[in-house]
């Protein structure tokens, strides 16, 4: 993941990254320098040639990565795959918030083979009242119209749209309103909230049992649970939904990759506009420097990130979970959830997820309908 603007053109009033704890932002260049996007595409390409990997994700993101210009996210993905060795694939994806999305961007990108994903709040514009400017003017009939645009017309380049689930929303209706965006995928995705700093709309945590099988409310799971009841009978696939297929290929025993689910290793590190290697920006959620590693490109490689303690303690499956975690019959499904969601500030990461519960309320709804699917099967 390539931080190469590190600016938003919106200033979304709950975003975690640049209006919760951590602070490294402000120090660091507004964009990335010429210098520090020619030696990421050297640290790249020679972690693809020492580990002979057939594909890399190449993820462009910020900020707002399209401030950079399209031109600039197509020279840096042309250098990627210019240089990697032969048989190596580049995936490259830029995350927008649509805002800056024109035909003739997304022309240039799409030419590239650069894929586009969109991050929104839902698909009408009620849903988008806190994503907003710097100026507090909507970001809706800017993020629309690109939305639109590039389903239209550029529906090859279209990758999905990524939405944070709020309880307090109709699950039915944000659902439908995202279809009529038209994206091949979307991605539902909790909040970034922790034991220390609970996500909107979860009960008082003080008195919490711990781990699976507590008893709390599950606003998140039920919103989940009335998606999956509309998505999974439809008699045509209108959309993936990452977060669904999943939960379900875990429950087949099928491999799956997520940070939400299942215990697959992290397979991700950022590289910041000032070309410093940290992990995944989820982290900053929890407190001031917490995806810090002391790493850069200048002077490390990618198989030094991996070596570093934290990013090793995610490398660590079950191992690194709590104790709780470990005796759960949800285990490989659940994984303890997305590592940023266990942070408590008194014991850090060592903690069921703060969503536990409404994992637990999805993943045995996702298991009963199965059930039911598969009930007339052969053995």
């Amino acid at each position: 993941m390539v931080k190469v603007h590190g600016r938003c053109n919106l200033a979304c009033r709950y975003c975690y990254l640049y209006e919760g704890p951590d602070r490294t932002w402000r120090d660091r260049p507004a964009a990335a320098s010429p210098a520090v996007l020619d030696r990421t595409v050297g640290r790249i390409t020679e972690h693809a040639a020492a580990h002979r990997l057939r594909r890399v994700a190449l993820v462009l993101h910020g900020g707002e990565p399209l401030l950079a210009g399209p031109g600039r996210l197509a020279a840096l993905t042309d250098a990627v795959r210019e240089r990697v060795p032969a048989g190596c694939t580049v995936h490259t994806t830029v995350q927008t918030n649509a805002t800056l999305l024109t035909d003739a961007g997304i022309t240039t990108l799409a030419r590239h083979g650069i894929r586009v994903g969109i991050s929104l709040d839902g698909g009408l514009a009620a849903h988008n009242t806190l994503r907003t400017d710097h100026a507090g003017r909507p970001s809706w009939p800017a993020a629309s119209r690109g939305a639109r645009l590039l389903a239209d017309h550029h529906p090859d380049a279209y990758a999905g749209i990524l939405t944070v689930v709020d309880p307090r929303t109709d699950p039915l209706e944000m659902y439908e309103s995202l279809l009529a965006l038209r994206p091949p995928a979307l991605d539902l995705l909790l909040p970034h909230g922790n034991w220390s700093s609970p996500p909107p709309g979860l009960p008082d945590l003080t008195d919490t049992a711990v781990g699976p099988g507590s008893g709390r409310a599950t606003p998140y799971g039920d919103w989940l649970c009335t998606v999956f009841d509309r998505w999974w009978p439809a008699p045509r696939r209108e959309t993936r939904i990452r977060l669904f297929e999943e939960c379900v290929a875990l429950l087949l025993g099928l491999p799956a990759a997520t940070e939400s689910l299942g215990l697959d290793p992290l397979n991700a590190v950022v590289v910041e506009t000032d070309g410093s290697i940290e992990q995944v920006d989820s982290l900053k959620s929890a407190y001031d420097g917490a995806a810090t590693t002391g790493l850069d490109v200048f002077r490390h490689t990618f198989d030094d990130a991996l070596r570093h303690p934290g990013v090793a303690a995610r490398q660590a499956g079950a191992g690194a979970l709590a104790a709780a975690c470990r005796a759960c019959p949800l285990l490989t499904v659940c994984g303890g959830g997305h590592y940023a969601h266990r942070y408590r500030a008194d014991n850090g990461f060592g903690n069921p997820s703060v969503y536990c519960a409404d994992l637990e309320r999805l993943i045995r709804h996702v298991a009963a309908r199965l059930a039911e699917a598969t009930a007339g099967d052969p053995p």
